[in-house]
């Protein structure tokens, strides 16, 4: 599993990795809309973290920037908890979730009134080794049925 032995495992590692090698970062509360940071993430999923590193330092969304600090956070994690190498890493799961969202009001005409949705944005990041990743996507898991 991993160079020293874990007492306790999060319930959030234990969804996003189970007992694989890997590791994870989020970004929670960022004040981007999901759609926006979705297309972002949906470029980089699945890359190699070498290839995914310059991308988003030159991507021209917003969103990029926040991705690449999550990115360097969850291969830094999986350097130091894990112990694994910047090399071999892959993106292997990538996913925005949305936050909640601020309501502010804008005024209008004739004393209305109109609704401005100020969303955020849950970024969250898994590295895994590119062999257990590969591994991973060729057998899927299997769900507990109701």
């Amino acid at each position: 599993m991993s160079t020293t032995e874990r007492q306790r495992t999060s319930a959030r590692r234990e969804t996003l990795l189970g007992d694989q090698p890997g590791a994870f970062a989020s970004a929670r509360f960022v004040r981007i809309t999901p759609m926006k940071a979705r297309r972002v993430v949906d470029m980089v999923r699945g890359m190699s973290v070498e290839e995914a590193r310059p991308l988003l330092k030159f991507a021209p969304q917003a969103a990029a920037e926040t991705v690449l600090k999550v990115l360097n956070s969850a291969v830094a994690n999986a350097e130091t908890t894990e112990g694994l190498s910047t090399g071999d890493l892959v993106i292997s799961v990538a996913q925005v979730d949305e936050g909640p969202t601020m309501k502010r009001w804008r005024p209008r005409a004739q004393g209305r009134a109109t609704r401005i949705n100020k969303r955020t944005s849950h970024i969250t990041l898994v590295v895994q080794p590119a062999e257990v990743a590969a591994t991973a996507k060729a057998t899927p898991k299997k769900r507990k049925s109701a």
